[in-house]
């Protein structure tokens, strides 16, 4: 996933105007844009991350950062003034710092174990400059110097600010003011003579000097092919010069040539099937590791490689894996694929690499491919002209089975190997089907101290990111005032004991003052900033007022005072009140960010709900419920079924859905009921009212304190059973054939009443029925949420258990269902208690013999 951080300069130059009649810092931003969208129409785009960066001391110098969204990027971009100094230098190493602001959490750099070329972050910063002077608060510079402190943790790990994967370059625009007669030159963009080509060409980049909008747009598409996955390195010739070749080019030059050295990236193709790339071997480091040292050596940013023009014979072993990487096109591909000797290669070594020899043994060669199209670097095991023999008799010839004397050959190999080898080769083995020739308590090679530091760095690194992601987008604090700096370390004017003296030399009558006693100088006298946050008060600050307004300030002032009501002066100016500078007026978000919530949340106790694609309504799913101490079950079950929708065996059909609670049923207070006739209460209408309220009575009159939940369950239920009764005489005074309006208005005048119609044996059994059936789906409901709460206090399940209507064979039916739900939460010990209670159910029905009560 590249990273592409775009750095624009910012300073008040770049309001400077071109031919076109835009200003530099409008062209930047219009090349910001076009670049995006040249860069869309590669598929790979889709994992593109974007930041912005601009001249402005950090933080406030980050406008987009790792957290923050494409449209924050857009927005902030549109928004950049160019106000300040060219301070390019401190521009660039907060550029550096945010993009080195995770490596060390992620560990991606891997520092004294080897440099491994698949773990990388490619980068890209986009410098956009006019090229003038470099200017500082300190005064104007010539060249470009880098800071040397940073806040950033383990950045002394590396000599350099930028690490492998990242490049600079700089779009310099150099489009005059006026249109030239002259026609452009056809061909290549050349380099900027700026300070900051050298930087780029330093980091594997290039800079572009810009004399037109057409030179500007062949740029930007130069740039989008520069978006490679790759790293930097440094190939550097040693040992004599290779003899010519029967078809290679037959002069010979004498003298340092431009292959000996080249600063070139090698191309880190992702894999396929993953889109990550995937190796096994590293690049060795320049020293080697001992564990008694306390600290590590800080390494290059690009590795050096020497490369012996000695050809050798390409190595490689069946089963043994290898990487391999091509370089990007230089005078050395270019060497080597004119040679026209793709069966030969030129081995590759890194100083200092291995414990005796200042060259060190070689880790791989540089090959040109069979076709002549292009070279790469093949990266091996450590001396591999050692290793892959041994191996390649391991395979053919010992079968896996190595003798004692390969087994000494082994041995002394691996003492000549870098220990962070150790791990890879492990790896290499298991691969080939020999993982126990490697024991596992092998070190790595570093010291404890050093693991230590590392580790602490890694902490440090991720309290500092957080840090910097916080702090994206706040405007740095005005300053009181610009404090005057006093020559001399004497007292105040004011303290001094010839003040009236000098009083009157300042007035003129008296003899003038000495250079010492300058009446200039005041101890701690602070010049106020403007603040631009601030709209002006012509009518209450005269300093306010520019000079060229001053006429129409005076006509304003006559308004003002002429019609004002009597001793009521205005403070401002209606026009002026809402007056705002066109630059200014689609400037909305940073009143925005400031802008409390328009809105409260509606349910603060409830989760937060998580703005997925095609679920809004899906929960957080961040808390954790602990049923047994080894079971986890998340906070919001979505995927189940409702409570409410689980069938009901005895039912004859799903059970109604549940009864939203009305602010007349809420809890603490009682229904009651409109007045209606007197009607006759059923057995068991009348049996079950009484026993919800036996059970309230029986817990506030006994010892035991009630809980609150259990309080408010019952009554609850004893409200829903008494709304209940009064829908069901309604529905019966109905199926008669009565008016039930009437009935209450019968009532209400005092009239006698009609006489009632007693229910059939049938009818008064189906009533029963369904009273049963909606009381048990009350209570379904009440045990299942008692279930999916945490814990194991399962007293009101039992107590609810209790308040089953029907047959025995209902009630078994509804414990079954239950005992079911307490196994989809994985309720170990309430399945047992259930259990235990069937058991009692069948014992206590078998010997009291009758199926009411149990």
């Amino acid at each position: 996933m590249p990273v592409l951080l775009f750095l624009i300069d910012t300073s008040a130059s770049m309001n400077q105007r071109s031919h076109l009649g835009t200003s530099y810092l409008d062209i930047a931003k219009g090349a910001v844009e076009t670049f995006l969208k040249l860069r869309s129409r590669d598929p790979a785009s889709r994992g593109d991350r974007y930041m912005l960066v601009s001249f402005e001391e950090a933080p406030a110098g980050i406008k987009a950062g790792w957290k923050d969204s494409h449209a924050t990027f857009m927005t902030e971009l549109r928004n950049l003034q160019a106000v300040g100094l060219t301070s390019i230098g401190q521009s660039l190493r907060t550029a550096f710092d945010l993009l080195n602001l995770n490596r060390l959490v992620s560990g991606i750099d891997n520092y004294g174990q080897g440099r491994n070329p698949f773990f990388l972050e490619p980068a890209i910063v986009v410098a956009i400059t006019d090229g003038s002077k470099l200017t500082s608060s300190s005064g104007v510079q010539d060249e470009l110097h880098l800071p040397l402190t940073t806040p950033l943790p383990g950045s002394e790990l590396t000599k350099e600010p930028f690490r492998w994967d990242q490049r600079l370059f700089s779009l310099v625009l150099r489009i005059p003011g006026h249109a030239s007669p002259d026609p452009e030159p056809i061909g290549g963009v050349p380099l900027d003579p700026s300070p900051i080509t050298p930087m780029c060409e330093v980091t594997g980049g290039r800079s572009y000097s810009v004399f037109s909008q057409r030179m500007l747009n062949q740029c930007l598409e130069s740039l989008v092919q520069k978006i490679q996955s790759g790293v930097v390195i440094n190939f550097e010739k040693t040992g004599p010069d290779p003899p010519p070749t029967e078809d290679g080019p037959i002069e010979m030059k004498y003298g340092p040539q431009s292959w000996h050295s080249c600063h070139k990236m090698i191309y880190v193709r992702p894999n396929p099937k993953t889109g990550v790339p995937v190796g096994h071997w590293p690049i060795p480091e320049s020293f080697w590791p001992d564990q008694n040292s306390p600290t590590l050596p800080p390494r290059a940013a690009h590795p050096q490689v020497k490369f012996s023009c000695v050809d050798s014979e390409p190595m490689v072993v069946d089963k043994v894996p290898f990487d391999k990487y091509e370089l990007e096109p230089s005078p050395l591909t270019q060497y080597i694929l004119a040679r026209k000797s793709p069966h030969t290669c030129w081995q590759v070594f890194v100083c200092n690499s291995a414990k005796y020899g200042e060259l060190g043994q070689p880790f791989g060669y540089v090959k040109a491919s069979t076709a002549l199209n292009c070279v790469n670097l093949f990266v091996m095991p450590y001396n591999y002209p050692v290793v892959l023999p041994l191996l390649d008799d391991l395979i053919t010839v010992h079968k896996f089975k190595p003798p004692a004397k390969w087994r000494q050959s082994f041995e002394n190999y691996l003492k000549t190997v870098p220990p962070y080898y150790i791990t890879a080769l492990r790896k290499a083995l298991r691969m080939m089907g020999a993982p126990n020739l490697l024991a596992d308590n092998m070190e790595c090679g570093l010291s404890y101290s050093v693991v230590s530091y590392l580790k602490k760095l890694s902490q440090q690194a991720k309290i500092e990111a957080d840090r910097v992601c916080a702090s994206v987008g706040k405007k740095a604090a005005l300053e009181g005032g610009i404090k005057l700096r006093c020559r001399s370390a004497a007292l105040s004017l004011a303290h001094r004991k010839d003040f009236t003296q000098l009083l009157n030399s300042i007035m003129g009558d008296g003899p003038a003052l000495p250079m010492e006693a300058n009446t200039k100088e005041f101890a701690g006298f602070q010049l106020a900033a403007l603040n631009k946050a601030f709209k002006p008060q012509g009518l209450r600050n005269p300093y306010d007022i520019p000079r060229s307004h001053l006429l129409d300030q005076l006509s304003r002032m006559r308004r003002n005072l002429l019609h004002a009501s009597i001793c009521i002066l205005k403070g401002q100016d209606q026009d002026q009140l809402h007056s705002i500078p066109i630059a200014q007026m689609g400037n909305y978000q940073d009143f925005l960010k400031h802008c409390p919530s328009p809105l409260r949340e509606a349910d603060p106790d409830q989760p937060k709900r998580l703005h997925t694609f095609g679920n809004p309504f899906k929960l957080d799913k961040k808390a954790m419920m602990v049923d047994e101490a080894d079971e986890f079950v998340t906070g919001t079950q979505g995927k189940g079924k409702r409570p409410g929708e689980s069938s009901s065996p005895a039912g004859g059909g799903a059970p109604k859905r549940r009864r939203c609670m009305s602010p007349l049923l809420r809890l603490g207070r009682a229904y009651t009921p409109p007045k209606t006739p007197p009607r006759i209460l059923y057995n068991d209408e009348t049996e079950l009212g009484n026993h919800i309220n036996n059970h309230l009575e029986s817990y506030r009159n006994s010892d035991k304190e009630p809980s609150p939940a259990l309080e408010s369950e019952l009554i609850q239920q004893r409200n829903l059973l008494q709304l209940d009764e009064v829908e069901k005489q309604e529905n019966r005074v109905q199926e008669n054939g009565q008016s039930s309006d009437s009935e209450f208005s019968l009532g209400s005048e005092g009239e006698e009443e009609a006489p009632h119609r007693y229910p059939s044996p049938c009818q008064l059994k189906k009533i029963r029925n369904q009273e049963s059936q909606e009381l048990n789906s009350e209570l379904r409901v009440l045990i299942t949420k008692e279930i999916r709460k945490p814990g194991r206090r399962y007293e009101k399940i039992f107590y609810l258990l209790k308040q089953i209507q029907g047959s025995l064979e209902t009630r078994l039916i509804f414990l079954q269902s239950i005992i079911k739900e307490a196994a989809r939460f994985k309720k170990r010990v309430l399945i047992e208690q259930l259990e235990n209670f069937l058991e009692e159910i069948h014992l206590r029905a078998n010997s009291m013999n009758h199926l009411d009560g149990f």
